[in-house]
């Protein structure tokens, strides 16, 4: 979810988000930590809960949708350039390297399938929260991952059907019309929920980000509980393969932004939204249109994801933390002089 707030932020507000930033930090990766770990040690307490994986998915996009405003589009026909890059590069760098990957490690067909379709889908509303906490541009993340969304019932299928097509069968038909039923029907609803009832969606506005956090957390909790004996399994490889491509996505956003000489906080968000993957729409359809197996990546990028786009926040605040405290030294000392 966007924090739309900060564009109107008085200097006596700020502080205040200041703290709820820092909150967020905190709490954030260890509510999704804490979701892993219980869907590990206790699994049959949770399975249950798997058939709401997609419901859980469609009021996570229902609340992106209610906080998008015409602003938020806006920026696509003010800003073109920025979305087109890290939309491409989504739709371009993790598919192709989460097909790397699964060739370079020698992944079973089924686990190699999994990597790539994780790489096919749309960027995560968690990487508006992130892209907020690392002080990147909120609106062009926004942005970003409504594009991204909006063309995931498109190129998703297409993109598996054509990488991961050679491991296993895909029937990207029935996953296009998925995707249309978890995602863009949601997020439209959101958004005519928004226009029609403004005051009411502004009012509920500051709780949205937390509801998101919290249903993020469940669908963690649910695949990763439906995938727990596979995980246990699988060893090291899976997850070095999980955190290659969260990582490799993260750096050649930053360096797609880089060489079109965006701004510091375009190159923040760019980097966060081709490295964080919609990855609760993946495992849930590859659970249905591939096989248990091939969730299992799926469940290892909802946890890993959401912790280390947090980590990469918390690194980012604290680095321009140490450049302001630098520069109001480096002040003080020549008025001193």
């Amino acid at each position: 979810m966007a924090e739309h707030a900060q564009h109107d932020e008085t200097p006596s507000a700020r502080p205040k988000a200041e703290r709820n930033a820092t909150i967020a930090v905190t709490l954030f990766p260890l509510l999704i930590l804490a979701g892993g770990v219980a869907g590990m040690l206790w699994p049959t307490a949770f399975t249950g809960i798997a058939p709401w994986i997609s419901p859980l998915l469609g009021i996570i996009m229902f609340g992106m949708g209610l906080t998008l405003t015409p602003p938020d589009f806006s920026v696509i026909a003010k800003r073109p350039i920025p979305v087109v890059i890290g939309v491409v590069a989504q739709y371009v760098v993790m598919p192709l390297t989460g097909w790397l990957i699964g060739v370079a490690l020698g992944l079973p067909p089924e686990l190699a399938a999994g990597v790539i379709l994780v790489g096919c889908c749309p960027g995560g509303t968690a990487s508006n929260v992130v892209s907020y906490l690392a002080k990147g541009d909120v609106a062009l993340s926004v942005a970003m991952t409504s594009v991204s969304t909006v063309l995931a019932p498109l190129l998703t299928p297409l993109l598996t059907l054509w990488l991961a097509g050679t491991y296993m069968p895909v029937d990207a038909g029935s996953m296009a019309f998925s995707i249309v039923q978890i995602v863009l029907v949601p997020v439209v609803l959101g958004l005519v929920v928004r226009l029609l009832m403004p005051k009411l969606v502004a009012k509920a506005l500051p709780v949205l980000p937390w509801i998101s956090v919290l249903a993020i957390t469940t669908v963690v909790l649910a695949v990763v509980a439906g995938s727990a004996e596979s995980i246990a399994s699988a060893g090291l490889m899976i997850f070095a393969a999980v955190v290659l491509h969260n990582a490799a996505g993260y750096a050649v956003g930053y360096g797609f932004a880089r060489m079109f000489r965006l701004p510091t906080a375009a190159k923040r968000t760019t980097s966060v939204e081709v490295g964080m993957q919609n990855s609760g729409l993946a495992a849930g359809l590859a659970a249905q249109y591939l096989s248990p197996a091939a969730a299992l990546p799926a469940a290892i990028f909802s946890v890993w994801h959401n912790v280390s786009g947090a980590v990469l926040a918390a690194y980012w605040r604290r680095r321009d933390a140490g450049t302001t405290d630098a520069g109001e030294q480096e002040l003080e000392q020549s008025t001193a002089k």
